[in-house]
């Protein structure tokens, strides 16, 4: 039997977090029946962020139409009956005032069911936040909409503070890795919502460890670079069960230094690279630290 998945390295270990604000965080989610990436994609870091009082809301449900071999996420097919976008923004504001946030993360399953890819429901989910907590800033993490340019105008335009859409790995990959997407599409729309909206910042993560080429890498980077995108981060690939992608190598912290310093060479205005780094950790602090050196 593969054991793989349970041999790791001493770097990818996390001690556990206070368990108490965890199952606090976990009942005013479940109180407000809203699901959490932190939840559904076993994010390493969960223990942490729960017990800083933090999480990235999924929205538009917890079955996924697409079929990533990296994803833990279900995949399958929605429940026929409408999304009430409404209602859900409204349980997204009153967990946000429960949790006392300042900083708010949106993302959610790819909805290729539904003609607008669930643009509607992040728009009405954001503007829902900046109505009843203006003080609050919103970052999103967004799937392809299938490259629907209205749907990406409408996201990158309904007040966010970020805009962020993950490549996950080289374009190489994507066939074994994200099937049913395309690297080009996801570059092409990270490229198209910079040119609707300049001032929104946009960024891109990776995942190490897939079987990508260093060389790979650094094209990667050059073609975010070139697409406008402003913060790059990369992390470790974990995998979340036997069966799903094995780890075809554990990348080591100083593979990881190198990374980050040959993106911050390339211009990035900020790069988040190491082994347990995730698309949304620490996105706030990030994110004022990158406005108040501008």
């Amino acid at each position: 039997m593969d054991t793989n998945i349970e041999r790791l390295p001493q770097w990818l270990r996390r001690p556990a977090g206070s368990s108490a604000k965890t199952a606090e965080l976990k009942r005013v989610l479940r109180s407000s029946s809203l699901n959490t990436v932190c939840e559904e994609a076993r994010c390493p870091n969960i223990e942490e962020c729960f017990s800083s009082g933090t999480a990235t809301f999924m929205i538009l449900g917890d079955i996924c139409t697409r079929g990533c071999k990296f994803c833990s996420v279900h995949t399958g097919t929605p429940k026929m009956s409408p999304l009430n976008f409404e209602l859900e923004a409204s349980s997204v504001v009153e967990a946000t005032k429960k949790l006392g946030l300042k900083y708010v993360v949106i993302t959610s399953v790819a909805r290729d069911d539904l003609a607008d890819g669930g643009a509607s429901g992040f728009v009405a989910t954001v503007g829902a936040i900046k109505r009843e907590l203006p003080e609050v800033e919103v970052e999103v993490l967004v799937p392809d909409f299938r490259g629907n340019q209205d749907s990406i105008t409408s996201v990158i335009n309904s007040g966010i503070k970020v805009f962020n859409h993950n490549l996950e790995t080289v374009p190489r990959l994507y066939r074994k890795v994200r099937p049913g997407s395309g690297y080009k599409r996801s570059l092409d729309l990270l490229k198209f919502a910079k040119d609707a909206n300049p001032k929104v910042l946009t960024k891109t993560g990776i995942m190490l460890g897939l079987g990508e080429e260093k060389e790979e890498v650094y094209d990667l980077m050059k073609d975010s670079i070139q697409a406008g995108i402003d913060i790059f981060t990369a992390g470790q690939y974990m995998r979340p069960s036997l069966s799903h992608l094995a780890v075809e190598r554990y990348v080591k912290p100083v593979e990881f230094d190198h990374y980050r310093d040959y993106a911050k060479k390339l211009g990035f205005k900020s790069v988040f690279a190491g082994p347990l780094v995730r698309s949304s950790y620490h996105a706030g602090e990030e994110i004022e630290r990158i406005v108040s050196s501008i």
